[in-house]
């Protein structure tokens, strides 16, 4: 029966880590950033499922925690370009092709209240770098490559947390949803320097960086999501997560001339200043436990829609989607636990945008722009119970 207990205490542990490193971040010029990143509340549910086991007269009798701290850091690199589901394979070919650098920290703490409720506050830290020709003199052969960067705290989120099916002992199943307020702490009209021509005259000029390294987005939003837990035997189970954000305001009028002048054609279109889009995730999988580790594997789509559920959806952006498969491993040591994760990219789409389908509409010409996508991301970290 202990042994027993212990497996279930682990699978949980690793269930609940892996929710946190499931943050939405900037993948490439698709802006699917963080969001006070940590979209499932991991913690609370590990003490759920513990504080079920704890009622059975077998297991070891201890102090429940009821903080948790969860640290998670991220990196990916993206350059490849999609317009629609095809890759742009001449942009790296000839050297045109953006590069998106992302790294982020997210510190995530969580409260338990009582055994149904629990808070949770996220707090994004955010270093990105952006590579580009076009931006500056242009993607003519040649052209130098200049950077842009923006650095510091992203967009702030505040989660309530309740068990819908509460984990107890002898169940195998639990169902976890949250509520949350993301605060527009994020800078969302960070600035850099552009190189740009005047005649003969190479000169510069000081204007927002593109949206997908800004650090926040501009607007208040309301987060919703659902996470679950599937035990299956003493070593299998399988997890679900889903996440929506919903983000009202239409644009936050951050000009997209990076300096310069907004184009007749991007005023006509709306792509002349910056949307503050919705956005969500999907994750499903299995986990294996052994001892004190774990190993997962799963698929996890996330998405940047064309158009919102509130609001109107004028402004530039780049929709986008990633489906990916997300394999993992995770170790316990006490009231720790240390993770690693590395979704890769099987299938990426840049659908047309609200703008391009203005235009299409108007023109009667198909218009479609195109997005820069990782292949991959690193996500480690660690958990602490106290």
């Amino acid at each position: 029966m202990k042994r027993i207990l212990i497996n279930i205490k682990l699978v949980a542990a690793f269930f609940l880590i892996i929710g946190s490193s499931v943050e939405l971040s900037a993948q490439g010029c698709v802006a699917i950033r963080t969001v006070g990143g940590l979209n499932t509340m991991e913690h609370s549910m590990m003490h759920g499922m513990m504080n079920g086991m704890m009622h059975d007269s077998n297991a070891q009798k201890m102090v429940e925690p009821k903080w948790d701290l969860n640290i998670n850091g991220r990196y990916f690199k993206s350059y490849k370009h999609f317009n629609g589901t095809d890759e742009q394979t001449q942009r790296v070919a000839e050297g045109t092709d953006v590069r998106n650098f992302s790294r982020t920290m997210d510190i995530f703490l969580v409260r338990k209240l009582n055994e149904k409720w629990s808070i949770g506050f996220d707090l994004p830290l955010l270093y990105n770098e952006r590579s580009s020709l076009y931006e500056h003199l242009g993607n003519t052969k040649g052209n130098p490559r200049f950077a842009t960067f923006s650095q510091g705290l992203g967009d702030i989120r505040l989660t309530a947390y309740k068990w819908l099916i509460a984990p107890k002992q002898g169940a195998k199943g639990n169902l976890l949803g949250g509520v949350g307020l993301k605060m527009p702490t994020g800078n969302y009209k960070a600035e850099d320097i552009y190189n740009y021509k005047l005649g003969t005259n190479t000169l510069t000029r000081k204007g927002p960086v593109d949206q997908s390294i800004q650090l926040g987005d501009g607007g208040w939003g309301l987060s919703l999501e659902l996470n679950a837990f599937r035990q299956l035997n003493n070593a299998f189970s399988v997890y679900g997560n889903t996440y929506y954000l919903i983000n009202p305001k239409g644009n936050n009028g951050v000009s997209t001339a990076r300096g310069g002048i907004p184009s007749a054609t991007a005023i006509k279109y709306t792509s002349d200043v910056m949307s503050v889009p919705d956005q969500y995730l999907l994750r499903a999988g299995t986990n294996w436990t052994t001892n004190a580790f774990t190993l997962s594997m799963g698929a996890r789509y996330e998405c940047i829609p064309a158009k919102d559920l509130i609001g109107d959806n004028t402004g530039f952006r780049r929709p986008g989607n990633v489906l990916a498969i997300e394999p993992g491993a995770n170790y316990s040591y006490k009231n720790f636990n240390f993770y690693l994760y590395a979704p890769v990219a099987i299938r990426r789409e840049r659908p047309q945008s609200y703008p391009d389908i203005l235009r299409t509409n108007d023109t009667k010409v198909f218009s479609r722009g195109d997005a820069a996508f990782a292949d991959y991301t690193i996500s480690l970290g660690f958990g602490y119970r106290f």
